[in-house]
């Protein structure tokens, strides 16, 4: 950092107790020039951070032998970055993510819900809760989604376990640890089912993440879609009358043959697992949530008061939930 650079934030900082005029043994000119050299000889080895919290003591003028503390708060320009980063998966398609550095060494693994990408609301606003928290996350789109290599498919659960699993990887081959990985609808599935099958990463959350898959095809497929499906091998979605994706009969059968059940009673006992869900979804019956209680071994549920599956109007409790679970988990 540039003395310029230091000059402009010593200007800026604020006092909890106002500085004495004068005192014989600790003067104001004293003071500042010690908080000048603190600054100097520690901010180019500190973690990048938004906030410095600097305490000192001082000796009264008019209560001898009397300490008295004050706190010094100097504010800056926040020193989170964000980066690209492209993640090949093991079928050689390109992921592409976004890598929140809020200079921790750790990182949260951010996983999007069905036909939607790293730019969802629910992701961007978990990674800027966990910015504030001083933690590192890294969003990304699963193959076939946003800016990633491939084509859509309706099912793959188990594949994008696959992705998640080589994003993780990469992450540990860069000597970077994962400290949780969080999934929303459709990934909270995705993280469960890696959790069930490796037994690397501690903490997971699933947010709002279907207990059931063989439920909830009928509102997007329409009726008698499987004797459709058998009859012409697959089936065209549309929304107002437009073409939205295709449905094979190989990715709904991947759906209907994943087995969430089979695959929790799998998890660890030491990965903790938090399951937040909206008591007003809509997509995912909150029942679902009550679900995973009673078949992971170390689960948490959280129920947000007439939250919808996206939490539309409950941003802020969704991300302190999430946020401290993984406080609590790493303390």
């Amino acid at each position: 950092m540039s003395k310029d650079s230091l000059c402009i934030m010593l200007l800026h900082f604020t006092c909890h107790w106002p500085l004495p005029n004068s005192s014989p043994l600790f003067p104001k000119d004293t003071l500042l020039q010690n908080a000048s050299l603190f600054f100097n000889s520690s901010l180019s080895t500190a973690p990048k951070v938004s906030h410095y919290q600097v305490r000192f003591s001082i000796f009264s003028s008019h209560i001898p032998r009397t300490r008295r503390a004050f706190c010094l708060n100097m504010a800056h320009i926040p020193a989170v970055e964000q980066h690209k980063v492209i993640i090949p998966n093991k079928h050689g398609e390109k992921l592409v993510g976004i890598l929140h550095e809020s200079g921790s060494r750790e990182i949260v693994i951010l996983c999007h819900g069905y036909r939607s990408s790293k730019e969802t609301n629910v992701l961007v606003n978990l990674a800027t809760a966990l910015e504030k928290a001083r933690f590192s996350s890294f969003r990304f789109d699963f193959a076939g989604n946003g800016e990633s290599d491939g084509s859509f498919q309706y099912g793959y659960y188990w594949r994008e376990a696959e992705d998640l699993r080589a994003v993780i990887q990469h992450f540990h081959e860069s000597s970077r640890g994962v400290s949780a990985i969080v999934g929303h609808s459709k990934g909270g599935c995705v993280v469960l089912l890696y959790a069930s099958k490796y037994h690397d990463i501690k903490t997971v959350v699933n947010i709002s993440g279907r207990y059931d898959l063989k439920a909830g095809i009928e509102e997007r497929l329409g009726k008698h879609y499987m004797e459709k499906m058998r009859k012409d091998g697959f089936i065209d979605v549309k929304r107002s009358g437009n073409f939205e994706y295709c449905v094979t009969l190989e990715s709904l059968m991947d759906r209907l043959n994943t087995n969430m059940h089979e695959a929790c009673i799998q998890i660890d006992k030491e990965c903790r697992v938090l399951t937040v869900h909206g008591s007003s979804d809509k997509v995912v019956p909150v029942e679902d949530a009550s679900e995973f209680v009673n078949i992971i071994p170390n689960h948490k549920l959280r129920i947000i008061e007439r939250a919808d599956h996206s939490f539309t109007n409950h941003p802020d409790e969704l991300a302190s939930i999430v946020v401290n679970f993984i406080k609590e988990t790493l303390h």
